[in-house]
């Protein structure tokens, strides 16, 4: 990558409902690192209005008056020029502008052939396992970390899988984990960007199918006993409550971190099952219900205008176009719980059943605009100031494989999003 850029981060779409808060956050970050060393960055998008206001806001916000004079790059994902220049300032664009099937792809296409490194915050997997496809190749060339899924989807379910398996003292061979996000009274909301992006992901599996074969992979071994596949609907008793799968992309950036680590690391791929805990027995009927008309209105072109048209109707109310509120943010929390099961030092994972139990989890604050900022942020910087630590050639990665050798995991937990263990067997 070429030295001498006058920027180290770059947040691309920083007027974007997301993106204002990576502004914030990153802002926050390079105000704690001045005292140790310099973190240059700045802000781009295609409106010099909306760029400007958002750097007032995180002035305001944050009490850094210099941020309203903060130089900005004025570039348009329908410019390819323009892409090439802000490309060519920076050592790492934070990719913020989403739906990412429609938009990511020529941010990528401009990084790589620019020598720049590139994180993003897409739950999409067919984007994700597109770029990987497509790409991977000419990153590795050019020596670029191209670096998705670097929000709550998929950091902690990525991350928390690793640090449950390095917290074990044998072989972890198995995980379940299971999301829970609590509110407070204001309740909970989400932009409908999100939205935008389950209408889409969800009308499109079949692509998805065709996309994964055309990689050509072999199953990966399971090690130790099967893991067995939940119902839709379960209850867990370890949760005590209801539980269905998680519908994000957790799943499968897991399975593809779990993949490099075998393939390229040779370590034991773990077994992974993603879930959300629901609540009681009312709360598992309305998303039945929910999830069939959602589902039902994906299959057809109208359908899917409709929804996109009036996400606030449809989603009842927990999705708008103005987002959730800072009262509504400052209430919100998640927790992510890892039940692991694998074997002790000495014994044979290929023989007779899982004989040690652990139990982890990752919890921080409001998922989708203050734990992901901080989750995106934070790989910016390991990218940048942990070259060293990142595979030995670039390419197109799930955050697991960019970042199994560096101190990811440590970052995040200076910054609120904390990783701990809450039961493990003795030593």
């Amino acid at each position: 990558m070429a030295a001498g850029r006058p920027y180290d981060l770059i947040i691309f779409g920083a007027s974007g409902f997301t993106g204002q808060f990576v502004v914030e956050e990153t802002a926050r970050v390079a105000s704690e690192a001045a005292a140790r060393r310099a973190l240059s960055w700045t802000v781009a998008g295609r409106n010099r209005t909306k760029l400007e206001e958002v750097l007032g806001r995180a002035a305001s916000a944050l009490g850094i008056p210099e941020l309203k004079s903060k130089e900005y790059i004025i570039c348009d994902i329908n410019d390819p020029l323009s892409l090439d220049a802000m490309c060519q300032q920076g050592s790492v664009i934070l990719n913020c502008v989403g739906p990412y099937r429609f938009f990511g792809e020529p941010v990528v296409k401009a990084c790589i052939e620019n020598g720049t490194h590139c994180v993003d915050v897409s739950g999409e997997p067919q984007f994700l396992e597109g770029m990987q496809l497509k790409y991977d190749h000419q990153a590795a060339e050019k020596g670029v970390y191209i670096v998705g899924s670097c929000g709550f989807d998929s950091i902690p379910a990525d991350m928390g899988i690793l640090y449950t398996r390095n917290q074990l003292k044998g072989t972890l061979t198995a995980v379940e984990s299971f999301v829970l996000i609590k509110t407070g009274p204001e309740g909970a909301n989400f932009h409908d960007g999100t939205w935008q992006s389950a209408v889409h992901g969800m009308s499109d599996q079949d692509n998805l199918r065709k996309l994964r074969r055309q990689f050509g992979h072999k199953p990966l071994p399971v090690i130790g006993t099967k893991l067995r596949r939940r119902g839709s609907v379960f209850y867990s008793n370890i949760m005590n409550q209801y539980a269905i799968p998680f519908m994000g992309s957790d799943a499968s950036v897991v399975k593809r971190t779990q993949r490099y680590l075998h393939e390229n690391l040779k370590e034991s791929p773990v077994q992974y099952g993603a879930y959300a805990a629901v609540g009681g027995m009312g709360s598992v009927i309305l998303l039945m219900i929910a999830g069939l008309f959602f589902w039902c209105f994906t299959r057809c072109r109208l359908g899917r205008k409709l929804l996109i048209k009036y996400p606030e109707f449809f989603s009842a109310g927990y999705f708008t176009r103005q987002g959730p509120t800072k009262k509504q943010m400052e209430g919100t929390s998640f927790s992510m719980t890892f039940f692991g099961e694998g074997y002790q030092e000495g014994q044979n994972p290929q023989q007779g059943q899982p004989s040690v139990k652990i139990c982890t989890q990752v919890k921080g604050p409001e998922p989708g605009y203050i734990a992901t900022p901080i989750a995106l942020v934070q790989a910016a910087v390991t990218i940048l100031w942990e070259h060293k630590s990142l595979p030995n050639r670039g390419g197109v990665y799930s955050p697991g494989a960019a970042f199994s050798k560096t101190t990811l995991i440590e970052r995040l937990n200076k910054h609120g999003i904390e990783f701990t263990v809450i039961s493990k067997p003795e030593a």
